[in-house]
């Protein structure tokens, strides 16, 4: 269950006009400290950033789910069944208190690494790399256009 006020930045983000990925950094982030906190583990970066916009998806961020070149079926259709969830479009089913003990024990086993500034940087390199130079010049684009006025130097 995600804070309070992780919901709340979300969905300031949200209003703002910002983008769905930009909401679902909050939670992403959240995640993060919960590793760094020693709350439980993950196995890879990845891995954190899966289960904070799993997250998000469950909060009711509007983030679609993967495409078919980025992930496995499986992946798509628990990305789809969370956005559902959030979108009210589907009621949350109770959680089966054995797996979710399975769960929660198996990550509190897992290192803390996957939350350290080495790891992120690592991952977000090789998630760079896979994009096209277009793309990343779009996003770039994007996150100019809604930075605040305030925070734009003068000419």
């Amino acid at each position: 269950m995600p804070d309070k006020a992780t919901v709340e930045r979300a969905k300031k983000d949200l209003r703002e006009g910002k983008s769905p990925s930009t909401a679902a950094g909050e939670f992403v982030h959240e995640e993060l400290e919960h590793i760094r906190e020693g709350e439980h583990g993950a196995r890879s970066s990845k891995q954190a950033i899966a289960i904070g916009l799993s997250k998000a998806r469950r909060a009711g961020v509007p983030l679609k789910a993967p495409t078919k070149e980025q992930s496995s079926a499986r992946t798509r259709r628990s990305a789809k069944q969370d956005l559902e969830v959030g979108q009210q479009e589907r009621k949350p089913r109770a959680p089966s208190k054995k797996r979710s003990k399975a769960t929660q024990g198996a990550l509190k086993r897992e290192g803390r690494q996957a939350a350290s500034k080495q790891a992120l940087s690592a991952q977000v390199k090789s998630a760079s790399r896979q994009r096209t130079t277009t793309a990343r010049k779009t996003s770039a684009r994007k996150a100019a256009a809604t930075r605040k006025a305030s925070s734009r130097p003068r000419r």
